[in-house]
């Protein structure tokens, strides 16, 4: 015969009634939270997928604010670009003029007089500031003027004006991750938008039985070259050649030095790396603990200037009323800077438009990553609101039925 003991009833009444409240306080949670996954044990496999789409769909976010800023970094680029470039056009209207040869030397000057504003117009959008307070072309050293201005007397100018303009920024090394593994270039700097010429480099400085030390490297335009012990002077050239760097360099036959030459109109950056002194070896550039550009070193011989050089040369010839000078040397090399930074609004403009693209595909993708996220860890809150209903409707139902079954009794009270 089974024996059913006083206190079973209450046991499995306290039992179903536990139940009953988890249920009911798993349900709250869930409505709460508006996530069903409150506890991994609830469905592992859809918590594992839970993890995966969240921790993608953050970095979708991520990339989202990376292709914004680029896009609206970019576009002020652009725009200050094209300032410059509507500037230059306007000089090169009264280069056109200054050499027809029909004009005084008094009215020479005064087309001198406005070249010399609009430089320092030039000079001002070179030296502009972004939205986020960081100097637009000073490349990652975002705090530093990248445009330096040396005043002095002009021949016929009357006051002292810029006769050299000097880069002081880096180069253009920020970019952003717009989507795994992929980046888009943030910068331009501003030895390249505003340069003209392309530049070249000779050292006075006889390399042929020159071999590298120790192992070591070289930086040119930011790219890293890597060099070994025994290197000669000829390895060292096929291993710029053979980089990505827009620098090609050769052996001068005559001075035996090593010479370099961009091959697109940009300011050569040349560095040693910490503890290499092979850049300095060879001539090239001079010890410094200023890393800022130029670093040349005295003796080494450097060609090609900057929009600027043309603009100063441009309106010193007209101070001096050589209209010759002006129709050759003066808009050939407006010519080219004009050339160089309408090239480079373009780089610009096609790296925004890839950035559009960018943001486009992101914002596509986070619907798609949004829904299976909610299609795992999702509820749905009129399901769970009818559900808590009924839980919460048979849980005092339960509470009711159990004081008319099981009535309390003076030995409840006594144990």
């Amino acid at each position: 015969m089974l024996r059913i003991a006083t206190n079973m009833p209450n046991d499995d009444m306290q039992y179903r009634l536990r139940r009953q409240e988890e249920a009911l306080a798993r349900t709250q949670a869930q409505i709460a939270g508006q996530s069903r996954l409150q506890q991994l044990r609830i469905d592992p496999l859809a918590a594992s997928h839970t993890v995966r789409y969240d921790s993608y769909l953050a970095r979708l976010e991520r990339f989202e604010k990376n292709t914004l800023y680029a896009v609206d970094h970019l576009d002020q680029t652009d725009s200050y670009l094209q300032h410059a470039n509507d500037v230059l056009q306007r000089i090169r209207e009264i280069a056109v003029q200054g050499a027809n040869g029909v004009y005084t030397q008094e009215d020479m000057q005064y087309m001198a007089t406005e070249i010399n504003e609009l430089l320092k117009e030039i000079v001002a959008t070179a030296n502009i500031r972004g939205a986020d307070g960081a100097q637009i072309f000073s490349g990652d050293k975002g705090l530093t003027e990248p445009f330096r201005i040396v005043e002095g007397p002009v021949n016929g100018g009357g006051e002292p004006m810029i006769v050299r303009v000097e880069y002081r920024g880096a180069g253009a090394s920020r970019r952003t991750e717009i989507s795994d593994g992929s980046y888009i270039d943030l910068d331009i700097s501003g030895g390249e938008a505003f340069w003209a010429e392309n530049m070249q480099i000779f050292s006075s400085v006889d390399a042929s039985d020159y071999r590298v030390t120790q192992s070591g490297a070289i930086f040119i335009d930011g790219v890293e070259i890597n060099l070994s012990p025994g290197d000669t002077v000829g390895t060292i050239i096929a291993k710029i050649n053979d980089s990505p760097a827009p620098v090609k360099a050769y052996l001068d036959v005559s001075s035996r030095g090593i010479n370099l030459q961009g091959t697109n109109p940009h300011l050569i950056r040349v560095e040693d790396a910490l503890g290499s002194t092979v850049m300095q070896d060879l001539g090239i550039i001079r010890a410094t603990a200023d890393a800022s550009a130029p670093n040349w070193n005295p003796n080494a011989r450097v060609a090609g200037g900057s929009a600027f050089d043309m603009i100063i040369d441009l309106r010193d010839a007209l101070f001096r009323g050589d209209y010759n000078h002006v129709g050759s040397r003066g808009l050939t090399g407006l010519d080219q800077a004009l050339n160089n930074i309408e090239t480079r609004i373009t780089e610009i403009g096609s790296r925004s438009e890839r950035a559009h693209f960018a943001w486009k595909k992101v914002n596509a993708e986070i619907p798609q990553i949004t829904e299976g996220l909610d299609r795992e860890n999702g509820i749905n809150m009129a399901t769970a609101a009818v559900d808590l209903s009924m839980m919460d409707f048979a849980y005092k139902a339960t509470l009711q039925t159990a004081a008319r079954i099981i009535p309390t009794t003076l030995l409840d009270f006594l144990r």
